[in-house]
């Protein structure tokens, strides 16, 4: 059905949560940039894929300049990032055409594996009826809800039921025509990810199953565990 596959990588953030002078998403993991890393994953995958970066102005010539001296070939577009993920995506979404699929992904997953990739790619989900996919995982956790007083302070908490929850991950994938349709409502705090703006706007989503092994790195002690990783595999 859709002859032109797309992807989105979102590394639009221009934060330094990790205490560092540097975004996360150019931190490096076994001598490498994160991002680097979800690029070369991609261009793995489908070297005929579109791949779309979207990066904080601010960091742009910063990442030319890397790939120029590190001899970076892998061919994608550079799109600026947005105020908000939201933001970011919508811009990215101006070069990708109707009728095509496109996954998006956060660039601080580097190791999601190649083929739950793969399995998302050849979901037949759209002839099921469903306008996107997404992968998710079940939380193994406790997990307990708080309860805030008057005055925003946490006062007690009630124990929830962990089945009725599921982790999201990510790449999501979506017939093209619909999510751009999708992105032209307006912004709204409750979008997290690219499905939730699929589904505010009437869509339908449905999920097939993640990985353990796709982890956000988002903390310093995740950094370490993304070299644990790279000495494992």
């Amino acid at each position: 059905m859709h002859n032109k596959l797309y992807a989105i990588i979102t590394a639009g953030g221009s934060g330094v949560r990790m205490g560092g002078d540097v975004a996360k998403q150019f931190l490096e993991i076994g001598g490498k940039p994160i991002l680097l890393r979800t690029l070369e994953l991609f261009n793995e995958i489908d070297r005929n894929m579109e791949l779309l970066l979207v990066i904080n102005n601010a960091y742009k010539e910063y990442w030319k300049r890397y790939c120029l001296n590190e001899n970076i070939t892998i061919r994608h577009i550079l799109v600026s990032g947005g105020i908000t993920r939201f933001h970011s995506v919508k811009n990215a979404l101006k070069y990708v055409p109707d009728g095509a699929m496109v996954i998006v992904h956060d660039a601080v997953r580097p190791f999601v594996p190649k083929d739950m990739i793969e399995r998302i790619l050849q979901n037949d989900f759209i002839e099921k009826g469903y306008d996107g996919l997404v992968p998710v995982m079940p939380v193994v956790e406790s997990l307990r809800e708080k309860i805030f007083d008057g005055d925003g302070k946490v006062v007690a908490t009630n124990i929830v039921n962990r089945d009725k929850y599921l982790f999201v991950q990510t790449p999501q994938a979506f017939d093209s025509t619909k999510l751009k349709r999708a992105y032209m409502q307006a912004f709204s705090q409750d979008f997290t990810d690219d499905a939730s703006v699929m589904e505010k706007a009437g869509y339908k989503i449905t999920i097939c199953d993640g990985s353990r092994y796709n982890i956000k790195i988002t903390t310093v002690e995740d950094l370490k565990i993304g070299e644990l990783y790279l000495s494992l595999f």
